[in-house]
């Protein structure tokens, strides 16, 4: 069945990639091994440019490096949103506990974009007939009522690839199928360390 998979690149990395080897994810691999059966026709990853910190300044070149990996896919699209950095007041939490607060300043960022960007497109492609099974990378509940749109109106597939240990009761009911994400598959699913594209060639991050 022609299958379009969407990814929530913040959902995937926080959900089952931050502190594990598996970051050098090849999103082509990892859909054909969990969906072996499926015509895989495109992958969309949603995701928001990082920028440097004092403690990690190279964190946008390795993004940068990992987009150009992904652009070797013929199947991949990059859609980027934003982060937005500001200044909050929150409670401190150990005051928080006593029934205390205590306001304290911190900076937050958020990421902001990706979650209508993944709607639109995946309404967009179903209203343009672009696939038979949609397939989400995720566990946001914000994502529910586009989905919902999707099975029920346009009458296509919905699959969830979960990167989370436990599936979002919003989303559950609305899936024909759900699978986890397991560290067996992301292990199996990684580019090589040395590729090449029209540039040239490059190295996964020494750091990754």
């Amino acid at each position: 069945m022609r299958t379009h998979v969407y990814v929530d690149g913040y959902n995937l990395y926080f959900g089952c990639l931050k502190k594990t080897q598996h970051k050098w994810l090849n999103l082509h691999a990892l859909c054909s091994a969990l969906m072996p059966q499926n015509d895989i026709r495109a992958i969309r990853y949603f995701t928001a440019q990082v920028s440097g910190t004092p403690h990690d300044p190279d964190q946008p070149t390795r993004q940068q490096t990992y987009f150009r990996a992904l652009r070797t896919l013929p199947q991949v699209s990059i859609h980027l949103g934003h982060f937005l950095t500001h200044e909050v007041s929150m409670p401190d939490s150990a005051d928080w506990q006593r029934g205390r607060y205590t306001p304290r300043r911190v900076m937050k960022t958020e990421e902001k974009g990706s979650d209508v960007n993944i709607a639109t497109h995946l309404l967009i492609d179903a209203f343009d007939d672009a696939f038979d099974v949609a397939v989400i990378v995720s566990n946001d509940s914000d994502l529910k009522e586009p989905i919902s749109v999707v099975r029920n109106r346009f009458g296509k597939t919905i699959g969830i690839l979960n990167p989370q240990a436990k599936v979002s009761r919003a989303l559950q009911p609305l899936a024909h199928f759900i699978k986890p994400i397991r560290p067996g598959a992301l292990a199996n699913a990684q580019f090589p360390a040395v590729m090449q594209d029209a540039t040239g060639q490059f190295h996964k991050p020494a750091r990754w």
